[in-house]
């Protein structure tokens, strides 16, 4: 999957260039450094997870002022590779132009000690924390602090964005958690750990994961036990993000007469998430969608 450029017509004084590597942060970037230059490595399609160090990649990190990624090693199996091969020191350590989302918030579910027995798991927590609006809102600050770092001279331009972007987050979240107030309680099955803070957030269950451990793809044994799991009746549906193998959700779906949903893992997962405002409404949409069914 190609991956997006974002430009604009008004470059920043500073002509600052952003490296994102998902989506979500290349439209927080967008949100508060509306002029910068802006690159984002990785589309909703992608995993996150795995990512080639493709010499276009190498090329736009050359030119970066700033990385911004949801760090929690998220991006360990690639993020070094294209520090080392574009040999630019301003993204290669925090202390300067590179900037990690899950160093700036509390993250979820995180281990004392992994071993390769586990999976595909993550010692400092959960990566997905965009779907956390609160922490999102703690990121955008602590982003803003780093832009105004790097460009000094746009600082009142920064500080503005962010008291703009703040102003119209805040009035969504409850406006988004009175609309997904049907989904309390509700229990699903879903691929992977992704959708865990949303999960967390709404109130919502997940009582299996489609992995029979993380980054193992569902296996007849397992598909088969949660085929079992589903006879008690409580399971609303069976979700997996836009990214993810849908054929064993499929196969339990059809089984366990499920929806199976896919939601959008980030800006640009389907045709209605345009910007994090509307990625929000469209995953608590299509929830919603899935309970009235």
């Amino acid at each position: 999957m190609a991956a997006i450029v974002v430009s604009y017509s008004s470059i920043a004084s500073a002509e600052l260039n952003i490296f994102a590597c998902e989506p979500e942060y290349a439209s927080l970037a967008k949100e508060l450094a509306p002029n910068a230059r802006i690159y984002s490595a990785t589309t909703a399609m992608q995993d996150p997870h795995q990512v080639q160090a493709r010499p276009s990649l190498i090329a736009k990190m050359r030119q970066a002022d700033i990385a911004v990624c949801a760090g929690a090693d998220l991006e360990v199996g690639w993020l070094p590779m294209l520090q080392m091969k574009s040999s630019n020191a301003k993204v290669r350590s925090t202390d300067q132009g590179l900037f990690y989302a899950a160093e700036q918030v509390e993250t979820i579910d995180q281990l004392k000690s992994v071993d390769r027995s586990m999976g595909d798991v993550h010692a400092k927590g959960n990566p997905h924390l965009h779907f956390s609006p609160e922490r999102m809102l703690k990121v955008a600050q602590a982003l803003t602090v780093k832009l105004t770092a790097v460009d000094p001279d746009s600082k009142a331009d920064y500080e503005s964005a962010l008291a703009d972007f703040s102003l119209r987050w805040t009035a969504a979240i409850p406006v988004w958690e009175k609309k997904a107030a049907p989904l309390r309680g509700k229990k699903v099955i879903a691929y992977h750990s992704s959708f865990k803070y949303l999960f967390n957030w709404v109130g919502i269950e997940q009582v299996a994961d489609l992995e029979p451990k993380p980054g193992l793809p569902p296996s007849s044994s397992h598909l088969a036990s949660l085929l079992t799991r589903t006879e008690a009746g409580d399971v609303m549906a069976i979700i997996v993000a836009s990214y993810q193998d849908e054929r064993g959700a499929n196969w339990l779906g059809e089984r366990a007469n499920l929806p199976v949903q896919v939601l959008p893992m980030s800006v640009g997962g389907n045709d209605q998430s345009q910007d994090l405002f509307s990625l929000y409404d469209s995953v608590l949409d299509l929830l919603l969608s899935v309970k009235a069914s």
